[in-house]
């Protein structure tokens, strides 16, 4: 049963209709990374804005360069895979529960900031089916959910990587998050996009490996 709600996570991010769609929920947890970690190391959190076209922007304030912007720079690209892990962690230890407050406690830091409608919406409705899912469904419906959720995170982060990489090659454009911290670091961007990939990589390989030992283990009782 685990392996059926991981081909399904896999097909929400790899079907190119469904990933229009569930591309919001990546982009929210993008934005939410870098105002967790702005905030976490000392910055201004002033707003935070999601688009229908899946893209989304993070404004703080504070020292423009140094240890705290780089963080804050690096997290979005990186957040999806670290909330996969986290959830993948939770669910093998038995505390789906902890997961579903995890991601009520990320939406409600997003409804303090978020400052156009269209953020508002997606906010709410990711809200309401998360408190639905928490509050009325069954015990091995919630599992599943968190499964489904953390899976979906695993797959998605290293394909918005691989976009990074096609929008930049494609568009050249100098404004994304690697571009960003290539002006902060002298690193080039593409060693920024070759880090992202290679970090969102391995956070699905040691996902994969952490459910599918769960699920030997679980097969073998």
């Amino acid at each position: 049963m685990d392996w059926v709600v991981a081909a399904a996570a896999f097909v929400l991010v790899a079907y190119g209709r469904l990933w229009t769609h569930t591309r919001h929920l990546v982009t929210l947890v993008h934005e939410s990374g870098h105002a967790v970690v702005a905030l976490a190391t000392g910055r201004r959190l002033n707003s935070i804005t999601l688009h229908s076209d899946t893209s989304g922007l993070t404004v703080s304030s504070g020292k423009p360069t140094g240890p705290g912007m780089i963080a804050t720079a690096a997290a979005g690209y990186l957040a999806p895979a670290i909330l996969g892990l986290l959830i993948a962690a939770l669910v093998e230890a038995d505390r789906t529960m902890w997961a579903m407050w995890l991601a009520l406690g990320i939406l409600a830091l997003m409804l303090l900031y978020i400052r156009n409608w269209f953020g508002l919406l997606v906010v709410a409705v990711a809200g309401v089916a998360v408190a639905a899912i928490l509050w009325r469904a069954p015990e091995r419906v919630q599992q599943s959910a968190a499964l489904l959720a953390g899976w979906f995170m695993l797959f998605a982060a290293p394909r918005t990587a691989l976009e990074l990489w096609s929008h930049r090659r494609r568009r050249r454009s100098r404004n994304t998050d690697a571009d960003i911290l290539a002006r902060l670091t002298h690193i080039p961007a593409v060693i920024w996009v070759a880090i992202f990939l290679t970090l969102n990589l391995g956070a699905l390989g040691l996902g994969a490996w952490w459910l599918g030992a769960d699920t030997v283990v679980q097969r073998s009782q």
